[in-house]
């Protein structure tokens, strides 16, 4: 038998924590909420709560590390999001726009430039557009496709 599926969220910045609740609970799929900081979740056996030191990049090398072909991760932290495809895991940004390993080489690329501006330019390079309805619906499909994939191996 396959090891089970798991959904690995990287928390601390995460808006879409009970969208992936409730796609869990449905799919009966456990997730690990993973964070710097102690945060409220809900009290539930497919839910676990992962604190990790404030250290650089904790959360990142612990997602990165548990991260497997039968993880789910969800993050908006792409080089996490490279990290984690490496591992062999879906990744899903909090928008439900999948990362992928063609995808990714140009968001990093992105996230280059756009960095190399905002020192250039300071902080008025804006980011990126505000969190919608239409974003929270598009992760809710996302994830349950991804899900549904996952579970048929």
């Amino acid at each position: 038998m396959s090891a089970p599926v798991t959904i690995l969220v990287d928390a601390d910045a995460c808006p879409v924590k009970d969208e992936v609740y409730k796609v869990a609970w449905r799919h009966a799929v456990a997730v690990k909420i993973v964070s710097n900081s102690r945060l409220r979740v809900p009290e539930h056996p497919l839910i676990e709560r992962v604190v990790v030191s404030d250290g650089f990049d904790a959360a990142d090398d612990w997602i990165a590390d548990a991260a497997t072909p039968r993880s789910i991760v969800v993050t908006a932290d792409i080089l996490l999001a490279d990290r984690a495809l490496k591992a062999g895991a879906m990744v899903l940004a909090p928008n439900g726009k999948p990362f992928t390993a063609a995808s990714i080489g140009p968001a990093i690329a992105t996230r280059a430039i756009m960095a190399d501006l905002r020192a250039g330019m300071g902080d008025g390079v804006g980011g990126p557009p505000p969190f919608s309805k239409a974003d929270r619906s598009t992760f809710l499909q996302a994830l349950d496709a991804a899900l549904v994939r996952l579970k048929r191996g």
